[in-house]
C-alpha cells in the first residue's frame, strides 16, 4: 500500500473514531446528570491533534503533484 494511500485511509479512520467519542459524549451528558469522567471527556483530543497533519497533508498532495510533474517538463 502506498503512502499516500495509507495517509487516506487513517485520515478516514481517525475522523471516524473521533466522531464516535464526540457522540459518546453528548450521550454521557445527555443521559446523566453529572460531568462524565476525565477519560472520555479528554478521549477526543489526541484524535483531534492527528487530524490537521494528515488533512494537510491531503490537502498538499494534488499541489505538490502538480509541481513535481512540471518539474519533469
Amino acid at each position: 500500500m502506498s503512502w499516500n494511500l495509507w495517509m487516506r485511509q487513517s485520515h478516514r479512520w481517525i475522523s471516524i473514531v473521533f466522531t464516535l467519542t464526540v457522540i459518546a459524549n453528548f450521550a454521557y451528558r445527555a443521559m446523566t446528570s453529572g460531568e462524565p469522567p476525565t477519560w472520555l471527556t479528554y478521549s477526543p483530543l489526541p484524535l483531534l491533534f492527528l487530524q490537521p497533519f494528515s488533512g494537510l497533508y491531503l490537502f498538499a498532495l494534488p499541489y505538490t503533484a502538480k509541481w513535481h510533474i512540471g518539474k519533469r517538463s
